[in-house]
C-alpha cells in the first residue's frame, strides 16, 4: 500500500505521533519527515522529499503543514493525498516575526532546554495546562532537536495563502475546537483555498491534537489513507 509520510511541527520530533501510530492501519509503511535541516520552507520540503518513496500520502502538523503543502506543489505527481493538521496558510505579522526572532536570539548560553512551559501550555487544551508529564514530553522534543534547529525554525518565513489553489491532491484539513494558536478562520481558509478540501474539527483538544486526541485524529487519518 501507499506509504504515509508524517511531518511534525515547530520544535517537535517524530515522537509526536507515538499515540497515533498504533491506531493507524498496519499494512503500509510509515516514514517520518524531519524538519531538522533547511532554512526555508522550500529547503525543508526538498529535504523531506529526498527521503520519500516515489509516491506517498502525506500528513503535516502545524508548521509541518506549510512544508507538506510545499511538497505537494513541488512534486504533485508523488503526493497521493494530503492531511493538514492544526495548521494555517497565513504569514506571520511583522510584529510576530520580530518577537520570535528576538526570543530566538536571546536564548541563554548553556544547554538548550526546549520550549518554555508558558509556550507549551498555550498549545494545550486549558484542561491540560497542569499536566506536568505532557509538558515535560513536549519540552524534551525541543531539547532533543537543540538550539540550532530552534533558531532556524524560529526564523522561518512562511505563508502560502495565495498559492493554495495549486494543490491538486485530495486534502483533509483537521482543526481543534479549543486551539489557542490557530483560529477556526484559518482552517476555513485552507478548506476554501484548496480545491475539493474537506474540513473536520476535533473536539476537546488544543493545538497539539496528536498528543491530546490521538484516537479521533487517527480515525480521520484512516478515512483518508484507506481511500487513496
Amino acid at each position: 500500500m501507499t506509504p504515509l509520510v508524517l511531518i511534525p511541527g515547530y520544535m517537535l520530533d517524530e515522537t509526536l505521533w507515538d499515540e497515533v501510530l498504533p491506531l493507524l492501519d498496519a499494512d503500509y509503511p510509515i516514514i517520518h519527515g524531519s524538519l531538522r535541516e533547511g532554512g526555508t520552507v522550500e529547503e525543508m520540503a526538498r529535504h523531506v522529499l529526498d527521503a520519500c518513496p516515489p509516491r506517498f500520502a502525506l500528513a503535516g502538523f502545524s508548521m509541518g503543514g506549510y512544508i507538506a503543502r510545499e511538497m505537494a506543489r513541488l512534486a504533485p505527481q508523488r503526493v497521493a493525498s494530503l492531511i493538514l493538521i492544526a495548521t494555517s496558510a497565513r504569514r506571520d505579522s511583522q510584529a510576530t516575526r520580530e518577537q520570535r526572532a528576538k526570543a530566538a536570539l536571546a536564548t541563554p548560553p548553556g544547554p538548550f532546554r526546549g520550549l518554555s512551559k508558558g509556550a507549551i501550555v498555550t498549545s494545550l487544551h486549558p484542561g491540560l495546562a497542569g499536566n506536568a508529564g505532557l509538558i515535560a514530553r513536549v519540552r524534551a522534543m525541543g531539547e532533543r532537536l537543540g538550539r540550532d534547529v530552534f533558531l532556524r525554525q524560529s526564523l522561518l518565513e512562511r505563508g502560502d495563502l495565495e498559492r493554495l489553489g495549486e494543490i491538486a491532491c485530495p486534502t483533509l484539513v483537521v482543526a481543534a475546537a479549543q486551539d489557542q494558536l490557530r483560529s477556526p478562520d484559518q482552517a476555513v481558509e485552507l478548506r476554501d483555498g484548496i480545491p475539493g478540501a474537506v474540513l473536520e474539527v476535533v473536539e476537546d483538544s488544543g493545538h497539539l491534537i496528536p498528543l491530546e486526541q490521538p484516537g479521533p485524529l487517527a480515525a480521520l487519518m484512516r478515512r483518508v489513507t484507506r481511500s487513496r
